[in-house]
C-alpha cells in the first residue's frame, strides 16, 4: 500500500516537472522569439516570412475559404471576447465560486489588451496595404493574436487542470491550440497583418498570460497564509 502511494507521488511529481520545464522553455522561447522580430521591425527590415506568407494564402484563397477565415477571425474580435470574458467572470464568481479564477480572467484579458497597445505605439509599424477587410490602427503585434493566446491560452490552463479523464484533457487542449493558430493565420489571410505581426503577438500573448497567471497565484498564496503576531512580553516594573 504504501509502495503504492509513494509509486503515485513520483509519478506525479515527475509529470509536474516536466510540465514546468517545457512551459518554461516555450516562455523563454517566446521571449527570444518577440525580441528578434522586434529588433528586425525596429531596424526597418523586410522579413521573408511575411510575403511568403502572404504567396501561401493568395494561392489557397476560396469564396468558401473566405467565409471561413472570417468566422474563424470573429472569436478573437472584441464582440465577441467581451462578453465571453463577462460571463467567465460571471460563472466563477456565482456558479463555480471561485474568486481568484473570476480575478484571473479581467487581468489577463485587460492587460494584454492594454499591452498590446503599448506595443503597437512603441513600434509604430504600418498595416499590410490591400487588406480584404477594414482595418485601422497599427500592425504590430497582432492584436487578435495577442488577445487569442492569452485569454484561449487561459482556457487552455483551466481545461489542463480540471478536465478528467486525460483523453478529453489532450483533446481539448489540442482543439483550442490549433483554433488560436486559425485565428493567426486568419488575420495574414486576410491582409490586415503581417505573420510578423501573428508570430509577435502569440509570443507576447503567451509570455503574459505565463507572467498574469503566475503572479496571481503567487498572490493567492501569500493571502493564504497566517501570520502569527509576535507578542513581547512585559517586564516587571
Amino acid at each position: 500500500m504504501i509502495q503504492r502511494v509513494f509509486k503515485r507521488i513520483v509519478a506525479g511529481t515527475a509529470l509536474f516537472t516536466v510540465e514546468l520545464v517545457l512551459v518554461w522553455l516555450l516562455f523563454l522561447a517566446c521571449i527570444i522569439c518577440f525580441l528578434y522580430i522586434g529588433a528586425e521591425i525596429l531596424q526597418g527590415d523586410k522579413v521573408g516570412v511575411d510575403e511568403a506568407a502572404f504567396s501561401f494564402a493568395k494561392d489557397i484563397a476560396s469564396p468558401a475559404l473566405d467565409s471561413f477565415i472570417k468566422f474563424i477571425t470573429f472569436f478573437a474580435s472584441r464582440q465577441f471576447l467581451t462578453p465571453a470574458a463577462l460571463l467567465l467572470v460571471a460563472y466563477f464568481l456565482f456558479v463555480r465560486r471561485h474568486r481568484w479564477y473570476s480575478l484571473k480572467v479581467p487581468v489577463v484579458a485587460l492587460g494584454s489588451i492594454t499591452l498590446n497597445i503599448v506595443l503597437k505605439y512603441f513600434f509604430d509599424r504600418p498595416r499590410p496595404l490591400m487588406p480584404l477587410v477594414e482595418a485601422s490602427g497599427l500592425s504590430f503585434p497582432s492584436g487578435h493574436s495577442m488577445v487569442a493566446a492569452s485569454f484561449y491560452g487561459l482556457i487552455i490552463y483551466l481545461v489542463w487542470k480540471h478536465v478528467q479523464p486525460v483523453v478529453w484533457r489532450n483533446l481539448l487542449v489540442a482543439l483550442l491550440v490549433v483554433f488560436v493558430l486559425l485565428i493567426g493565420f486568419s488575420r495574414i489571410y486576410l491582409r490586415v497583418h503581417y505573420a510578423t505581426d501573428v508570430l509577435a503577438g502569440f509570443s507576447a500573448g503567451f509570455i503574459w498570460v505565463v507572467i498574469g497567471l503566475w503572479s496571481l497565484r503567487r498572490l493567492e498564496r501569500l493571502s493564504k497564509k497566517e501570520l502569527n503576531p509576535v507578542v513581547e512580553e512585559e517586564t516587571p516594573v
